[in-house]
């Protein structure tokens, strides 16, 4: 189950509205339907936090493979990077959608865009300004 199925189940199964969950949390209404549309991803672990929180369910239901990719991604190099891995992420879905491979001929594609992912990212480092480095881009 994808995060975005996983907190619109939890949502719905305390009766509760988009809006009340926003208001629960602190998070945008826009936000909260961005999740359940699947088109984003929480930026942090906390915001797993609160949401967990205000659905009452513990914070790694709602965290997956993907999930931990996403912020790892994030937390290494910055929003940019964030931002690619949920690309990649989404290319994979699309890609994925309707085929005719078995759920573990998936899982071994996935997991290979993802270390491709990460090899790209480790072997470019090597060739941005040194003063770039440290901080990775938060753009």
């Amino acid at each position: 189950m994808t995060f975005s199925e996983k907190i619109k189940h939890a949502r719905t199964a305390k009766n509760m509205s988009q809006k009340e969950l926003a208001n629960a949390t602190g998070i945008s209404e826009r936000t909260i339907q961005n999740y359940e549309l699947g088109t984003s991803l929480p930026k942090s672990k906390n915001t797993y936090d609160k949401l967990a929180a205000a659905l009452g369910i513990n914070p790694q239901i709602l965290l997956d493979e993907n999930a931990e990719f996403v912020l790892q991604a994030g937390e290494r190099y910055g929003n940019r990077g964030r931002r690619q891995a949920e690309d990649i992420i989404r290319s994979f879905r699309v890609a994925a959608a309707g085929g005719e491979l078995d759920d573990d001929d998936l899982d071994f594609i996935k997991e290979a865009m993802l270390q491709t992912y990460e090899d790209a990212k480790a072997y470019n480092r090597r060739f941005v300004n040194r003063r770039y480095q440290s901080g990775g881009d938060n753009d």
